[in-house]
Protein backbone atom coordinates (compact mmCIF):
# COMPACT_ATOMS: atom_id res chain seq x y z
CA UNK A 1 0.00 0.00 0.00
CA UNK A 2 2.88 2.36 0.81
CA UNK A 3 4.61 1.44 -2.45
CA UNK A 4 1.48 2.32 -4.42
CA UNK A 5 1.41 5.66 -2.62
CA UNK A 6 5.06 6.32 -3.52
CA UNK A 7 4.43 5.45 -7.18
CA UNK A 8 1.42 7.74 -7.17
CA UNK A 9 3.72 10.63 -6.32
CA UNK A 10 6.75 9.67 -8.41
CA UNK A 11 5.08 8.20 -11.51
CA UNK A 12 1.64 9.82 -11.30
CA UNK A 13 -0.07 6.42 -11.12
CA UNK A 14 -3.51 6.23 -9.55
CA UNK A 15 -5.88 3.42 -8.71
CA UNK A 16 -6.21 0.51 -6.33
CA UNK A 17 -7.17 -3.14 -6.00
CA UNK A 18 -8.15 -5.85 -3.58
CA UNK A 19 -5.66 -8.56 -2.61
CA UNK A 20 -5.96 -12.27 -1.86
CA UNK A 21 -2.76 -14.22 -1.22
CA UNK A 22 -1.97 -17.83 -0.33
CA UNK A 23 1.48 -18.73 1.01
CA UNK A 24 2.68 -22.27 1.66
CA UNK A 25 5.25 -22.39 4.47
CA UNK A 26 6.47 -25.37 6.52
CA UNK A 27 3.40 -27.53 5.97
CA UNK A 28 0.83 -24.76 6.36
CA UNK A 29 -1.21 -22.57 4.03
CA UNK A 30 -1.55 -18.95 5.11
CA UNK A 31 -4.41 -17.23 3.28
CA UNK A 32 -4.52 -13.42 3.57
CA UNK A 33 -7.48 -11.43 2.29
CA UNK A 34 -7.91 -7.67 1.98
CA UNK A 35 -11.02 -7.02 -0.07
CA UNK A 36 -13.99 -8.92 -1.45
CA UNK A 37 -12.25 -11.88 -3.07
CA UNK A 38 -12.73 -15.30 -1.47
CA UNK A 39 -10.83 -18.53 -0.83
CA UNK A 40 -12.24 -21.95 0.04
CA UNK A 41 -10.72 -25.38 0.55
CA UNK A 42 -12.61 -28.39 -0.79
CA UNK A 43 -11.51 -31.52 1.08
CA UNK A 44 -13.29 -34.83 0.55
CA UNK A 45 -16.32 -32.89 -0.67
CA UNK A 46 -16.39 -30.66 2.44
CA UNK A 47 -16.19 -26.87 2.03
CA UNK A 48 -13.83 -25.02 4.39
CA UNK A 49 -13.95 -21.18 4.19
CA UNK A 50 -10.48 -19.61 4.20
CA UNK A 51 -11.52 -15.95 4.00
CA UNK A 52 -14.43 -13.56 4.34
CA UNK A 53 -15.37 -10.55 2.25
CA UNK A 54 -14.75 -7.05 3.59
CA UNK A 55 -17.65 -4.86 2.53
CA UNK A 56 -19.54 -1.87 4.00
CA UNK A 57 -21.98 -4.36 5.53
CA UNK A 58 -19.44 -6.76 7.09
CA UNK A 59 -17.29 -3.92 8.42
CA UNK A 60 -20.07 -1.54 9.41
CA UNK A 61 -19.00 -1.22 13.05
CA UNK A 62 -15.32 -0.59 12.28
CA UNK A 63 -16.25 2.14 9.80
CA UNK A 64 -18.77 3.74 12.13
CA UNK A 65 -16.30 3.72 15.03
CA UNK A 66 -13.65 5.47 12.93
CA UNK A 67 -16.20 8.06 11.81
CA UNK A 68 -17.20 8.65 15.43
CA UNK A 69 -13.58 9.18 16.49
CA UNK A 70 -12.76 11.40 13.51
CA UNK A 71 -15.96 13.17 12.41
CA UNK A 72 -13.90 15.55 10.24
CA UNK A 73 -13.44 12.65 7.78
CA UNK A 74 -17.16 12.85 6.99
CA UNK A 75 -16.84 16.39 5.66
CA UNK A 76 -20.15 17.54 7.18
CA UNK A 77 -21.85 15.56 4.40
CA UNK A 78 -22.33 12.17 6.10
CA UNK A 79 -23.54 10.74 9.39
CA UNK A 80 -21.94 7.69 11.00
CA UNK A 81 -25.36 6.44 12.16
CA UNK A 82 -27.28 3.89 10.10
CA UNK A 83 -31.00 4.04 9.42
CA UNK A 84 -33.23 1.53 7.58
CA UNK A 85 -33.81 4.16 4.87
CA UNK A 86 -33.05 7.77 3.95
CA UNK A 87 -34.68 10.24 6.31
CA UNK A 88 -36.81 13.06 4.92
CA UNK A 89 -36.80 16.61 6.39
CA UNK A 90 -40.49 16.26 7.24
CA UNK A 91 -39.55 13.47 9.67
CA UNK A 92 -37.58 15.76 12.00
CA UNK A 93 -38.65 15.21 15.59
CA UNK A 94 -40.18 11.80 14.87
CA UNK A 95 -38.75 8.48 16.12
CA UNK A 96 -36.99 6.05 13.79
CA UNK A 97 -34.92 2.87 14.08
CA UNK A 98 -31.15 3.37 13.99
CA UNK A 99 -27.91 1.68 15.02
CA UNK A 100 -24.42 2.90 15.79
CA UNK A 101 -20.94 1.38 16.10
CA UNK A 102 -21.81 -0.47 19.34
CA UNK A 103 -25.06 -2.04 18.19
CA UNK A 104 -25.87 -5.27 16.38
CA UNK A 105 -29.62 -4.77 16.73
CA UNK A 106 -31.72 -1.64 16.25
CA UNK A 107 -33.19 0.94 18.65
CA UNK A 108 -35.34 4.05 18.34
CA UNK A 109 -34.08 7.63 18.40
CA UNK A 110 -35.59 11.04 17.84
CA UNK A 111 -34.58 12.40 14.43
CA UNK A 112 -32.38 15.50 14.60
CA UNK A 113 -30.93 17.84 11.98
CA UNK A 114 -27.63 15.91 11.77
CA UNK A 115 -29.53 12.72 10.95
CA UNK A 116 -30.61 14.20 7.61
CA UNK A 117 -27.05 13.84 6.31
CA UNK A 118 -26.28 10.98 3.92
CA UNK A 119 -25.44 7.78 5.85
CA UNK A 120 -21.84 6.56 5.88
CA UNK A 121 -23.11 3.16 4.72
CA UNK A 122 -26.08 2.94 2.40
CA UNK A 123 -27.68 0.03 0.53
CA UNK A 124 -27.72 -3.72 1.00
CA UNK A 125 -25.76 -6.67 -0.40
CA UNK A 126 -23.73 -5.94 -3.52
CA UNK A 127 -25.41 -2.53 -3.73
CA UNK A 128 -24.08 -1.43 -0.33
CA UNK A 129 -21.72 1.53 -0.67
CA UNK A 130 -19.48 3.41 1.71
CA UNK A 131 -19.92 7.18 1.36
CA UNK A 132 -21.98 6.46 -1.78
CA UNK A 133 -18.75 5.57 -3.58
CA UNK A 134 -17.19 2.16 -3.05
CA UNK A 135 -18.46 -1.33 -2.22
CA UNK A 136 -15.30 -2.75 -0.65
CA UNK A 137 -13.61 -1.64 2.57
CA UNK A 138 -10.13 -3.21 2.45
CA UNK A 139 -7.56 -3.16 -0.32
CA UNK A 140 -4.44 -1.54 -1.69
CA UNK A 141 -4.09 1.94 -3.17
CA UNK A 142 -6.98 4.28 -3.98
CA UNK A 143 -5.13 7.12 -2.24
CA UNK A 144 -6.75 9.66 -4.58
CA UNK A 145 -10.30 8.32 -4.43
CA UNK A 146 -12.82 10.94 -3.34
CA UNK A 147 -16.56 11.18 -2.94
CA UNK A 148 -18.09 12.44 -6.19
CA UNK A 149 -18.08 16.24 -6.52
CA UNK A 150 -16.39 16.74 -3.16
CA UNK A 151 -13.01 16.91 -1.47
CA UNK A 152 -13.79 14.07 0.93
CA UNK A 153 -11.17 11.29 0.76
CA UNK A 154 -12.25 7.65 0.95
CA UNK A 155 -8.80 6.28 1.84
CA UNK A 156 -8.94 6.76 5.63
CA UNK A 157 -11.74 4.18 5.74
CA UNK A 158 -10.00 1.68 3.41
CA UNK A 159 -7.76 -0.68 5.38
CA UNK A 160 -4.81 -2.39 3.69
CA UNK A 161 -4.44 -4.86 6.57
CA UNK A 162 -5.61 -8.38 5.62
CA UNK A 163 -7.31 -11.02 7.68
CA UNK A 164 -5.10 -14.15 7.76
CA UNK A 165 -6.35 -17.71 8.19
CA UNK A 166 -4.11 -20.74 8.60
CA UNK A 167 -4.67 -24.28 7.32
CA UNK A 168 -2.35 -27.07 8.53
CA UNK A 169 -1.88 -29.57 5.72
CA UNK A 170 -0.07 -32.03 8.01
CA UNK A 171 -3.26 -32.64 10.01
CA UNK A 172 -5.08 -34.39 7.16
CA UNK A 173 -4.54 -36.90 4.37
CA UNK A 174 -5.18 -35.19 1.04
CA UNK A 175 -5.97 -36.77 -2.31
CA UNK A 176 -5.60 -35.10 -5.76
CA UNK A 177 -9.27 -34.04 -5.63
CA UNK A 178 -8.65 -31.83 -2.57
CA UNK A 179 -8.02 -28.23 -3.67
CA UNK A 180 -7.72 -24.62 -2.59
CA UNK A 181 -9.82 -22.29 -4.78
CA UNK A 182 -8.97 -18.57 -4.93
CA UNK A 183 -11.38 -16.32 -6.80
CA UNK A 184 -12.16 -12.65 -7.28
CA UNK A 185 -15.62 -11.31 -6.57
CA UNK A 186 -16.59 -11.78 -10.22
CA UNK A 187 -16.78 -15.52 -9.49
CA UNK A 188 -18.59 -15.35 -6.16
CA UNK A 189 -21.13 -12.74 -7.27
CA UNK A 190 -22.97 -15.38 -9.28
CA UNK A 191 -21.59 -18.72 -8.00
CA UNK A 192 -21.82 -19.82 -4.38
CA UNK A 193 -19.45 -22.13 -2.48
CA UNK A 194 -21.57 -25.23 -3.05
CA UNK A 195 -21.83 -24.61 -6.79
CA UNK A 196 -18.06 -24.07 -7.04
CA UNK A 197 -17.46 -27.35 -5.19
CA UNK A 198 -19.83 -29.10 -7.60
CA UNK A 199 -17.91 -27.82 -10.64
CA UNK A 200 -14.62 -28.83 -9.03
CA UNK A 201 -15.76 -32.41 -8.47
CA UNK A 202 -17.46 -32.65 -11.87
CA UNK A 203 -14.36 -31.58 -13.81
CA UNK A 204 -11.77 -33.40 -11.70
CA UNK A 205 -13.53 -36.75 -12.02
CA UNK A 206 -13.34 -36.49 -15.82
CA UNK A 207 -9.51 -36.51 -15.73
CA UNK A 208 -6.93 -38.98 -14.47
CA UNK A 209 -5.58 -38.13 -10.97
CA UNK A 210 -2.05 -37.64 -12.33
CA UNK A 211 -3.10 -35.33 -15.18
CA UNK A 212 -1.65 -31.90 -14.28
CA UNK A 213 -4.00 -29.97 -16.61
CA UNK A 214 -7.09 -31.05 -14.63
CA UNK A 215 -6.75 -28.11 -12.23
CA UNK A 216 -6.36 -25.58 -15.04
CA UNK A 217 -9.50 -26.98 -16.64
CA UNK A 218 -11.41 -26.55 -13.37
CA UNK A 219 -10.37 -22.88 -13.18
CA UNK A 220 -11.32 -22.36 -16.82
CA UNK A 221 -14.72 -23.99 -16.32
CA UNK A 222 -15.44 -21.83 -13.25
CA UNK A 223 -14.62 -18.67 -15.24
CA UNK A 224 -16.71 -19.73 -18.25
CA UNK A 225 -19.75 -20.70 -16.20
CA UNK A 226 -19.66 -17.49 -14.17
CA UNK A 227 -19.40 -15.29 -17.25
CA UNK A 228 -22.18 -17.15 -19.05
CA UNK A 229 -23.14 -17.02 -22.71
CA UNK A 230 -23.68 -13.81 -24.67
CA UNK A 231 -27.33 -13.50 -25.69
CA UNK A 232 -29.57 -10.69 -26.88
CA UNK A 233 -30.20 -9.63 -23.28
CA UNK A 234 -26.52 -9.74 -22.30
CA UNK A 235 -24.36 -12.44 -20.73
CA UNK A 236 -26.57 -15.16 -19.27
CA UNK A 237 -25.92 -18.18 -17.05
CA UNK A 238 -27.36 -21.63 -17.65
CA UNK A 239 -30.37 -20.71 -15.45
CA UNK A 240 -30.87 -17.56 -17.59
CA UNK A 241 -29.80 -15.28 -14.72
CA UNK A 242 -27.41 -12.43 -15.50
CA UNK A 243 -23.78 -13.54 -15.71
CA UNK A 244 -20.96 -11.80 -13.88
CA UNK A 245 -20.07 -8.39 -15.27
CA UNK A 246 -16.97 -8.09 -13.11
CA UNK A 247 -13.46 -9.42 -13.68
CA UNK A 248 -13.17 -13.14 -12.92
CA UNK A 249 -9.80 -14.55 -11.87
CA UNK A 250 -9.55 -18.08 -10.47
CA UNK A 251 -6.73 -20.23 -9.13
CA UNK A 252 -7.22 -23.93 -8.30
CA UNK A 253 -4.35 -25.32 -6.23
CA UNK A 254 -4.08 -29.06 -5.45
CA UNK A 255 -3.45 -30.02 -1.83
CA UNK A 256 -2.43 -33.62 -2.51
CA UNK A 257 -0.34 -35.29 -5.22
CA UNK A 258 -1.03 -38.47 -7.23
CA UNK A 259 0.84 -40.52 -4.65
CA UNK A 260 -1.71 -39.53 -2.04
CA UNK A 261 -4.66 -40.81 -4.05
CA UNK A 262 -6.76 -43.50 -2.39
Amino acid sequence: DEQIERERASQHLAGGCCALAAIYLMGKFYVANAGDSRAIIIRNGEIIPMSREFTPETERQRLQFLALLRPELLGKEFTHLEFPRRIQPKELGKKMLYRDQNMNGWAYKKIEEDDLKFPLIFGEGKKARMMATIGVTRGLGDHDLKVFSSNIHIKPFLSCFPEVRVYDLTQYEHCPDDVLVLGTDGLWDVTNDKEVAGVVMEVLTSYEPNDPCRYTMVAQELVVRSRGVLKERGWRLANDKLGSGDDISVFVIPLGGPGNYT
